[in-house]
């Protein structure tokens, strides 16, 4: 059973990375040589959305650089607090989708199972940054959630998510997947994580074994938005995976100050491909309070995308789409 040879599977070097993450902006921007005067933005220090950057993920970041694409995407800054037309806490209906307990049923043949309300690193545009508590029993309660998966023979696909599922020690994530195994009608076991890129440490021979060991076809789906985020840690994590035989596709948000450049997407895109990552989605903002001052509109959407298809290969240009509640599949943008 994959749970018996998880047992002695946890890492407790990346529990204790973990325990040392940054939990606050000053210290962060001390960290990194920087002055909170020096900011375009005044720095936000009491977030209702916590921070928390894992040293390996900040050091990745170049010190003295208020502008840090990195940087940008976890620091909490005033705007954030700003009114947001059109901007809610929840902003793809995922109250709606819920099935059970931690289970949300959206599309066809597969089903999100949030299994922790816990992440590595707090993104300020994470479409569930005010839902964290919400999900965060959902681990203790998947019962109900995997009673309904067994009941339901149309779904095929049972896709990990929070949170980040890879979060859990890995006898936790064992027991789970025994528990799925079990299903007969479920062929695909996909895995959503920030860690291969946020956390590299996560990723180690025990996990890949124990991903690679189910009869479910498992695949993992990481996020990066910027190419400097696949550091030496980054390309380590994604080799292993590779080297199990475990498929890895990598989802970008398009976000202004970040990657909203033809150039920078095009990096990105091949530095994935040549770590072992395939470009899969580039998504359009999802409009969480929070985080306006990262939309970048459809019309610029578009004429980075039409650059894009210019300077590379077409297998290495991800598709522009938006999730939008309620719709069977996500939108295409082109």
């Amino acid at each position: 059973m994959l749970a018996l040879r998880a047992r002695t599977c946890q890492s407790p070097a990346w529990r204790d990375e973990l325990a040392a993450a940054f939990t606050s902006g000053p210290d962060l921007l001390r960290h990194l040589d920087l002055d909170p005067e020096s900011l375009p933005t005044p720095l936000l220090i009491r977030p209702d959305f916590a921070i928390r950057v894992p040293r390996s993920f900040a050091a990745l970041m170049r010190p003295g650089d208020a502008g840090d694409p990195l940087l940008r995407q976890v620091l909490p800054i005033a705007t954030e607090h700003a009114p947001q037309p059109g901007f809610t806490t929840d902003p793809l209906g995922e109250t709606a989708a819920r099935t059970a307990p931690g289970l949300l049923h959206k599309y066809q043949g597969r089903v999100l199972l949030l299994v922790t309300g816990a992440c590595a690193v707090h993104c300020r545009f994470c479409f569930r940054r005010h839902r964290q508590d919400a999900e965060a029993t959902a681990r203790h309660q998947l019962g109900a959630a995997i009673a309904r998966i067994a009941a339901d023979g149309s779904i095929r696909e049972v896709i990990l998510s929070g949170g980040d599922p890879l979060l859990l020690d890995d006898g936790d994530l064992a027991r789970l997947i025994d528990r799925l195994t079990t299903i007969p009608h479920l062929r695909r076991l996909r895995v959503h994580t920030r860690l291969p890129v946020a956390l590299p440490s996560r990723v180690d021979a025990d996990l890949c074994r124990l991903l690679a060991g189910t009869r479910l076809q498992a695949l993992i789906v990481i996020h990066a938005n910027h190419a400097r985020e696949l550091g030496e840690g980054a390309r380590s994590a994604l080799a292993l995976l590779g080297r199990h035989g475990i498929p890895v596709l990598n989802q970008s948000v398009l976000l202004r100050g970040v990657n909203d450049a033809p150039e920078r997407l095009a990096r990105l895109a091949e530095r994935l491909f040549a770590s072992g990552a395939l470009p899969y989605y580039l998504h359009q903002l999802d409009p969480v309070h929070g985080a306006a001052h990262f939309a970048v509109s459809d019309e610029r959407a578009a004429g980075i995308m039409n650059d894009l298809r210019a300077r590379l290969p077409g297998y290495l240009v991800p598709r522009l789409v938006r999730e939008e509640p309620g719709r069977p599949a996500k939108t295409p943008l082109l």
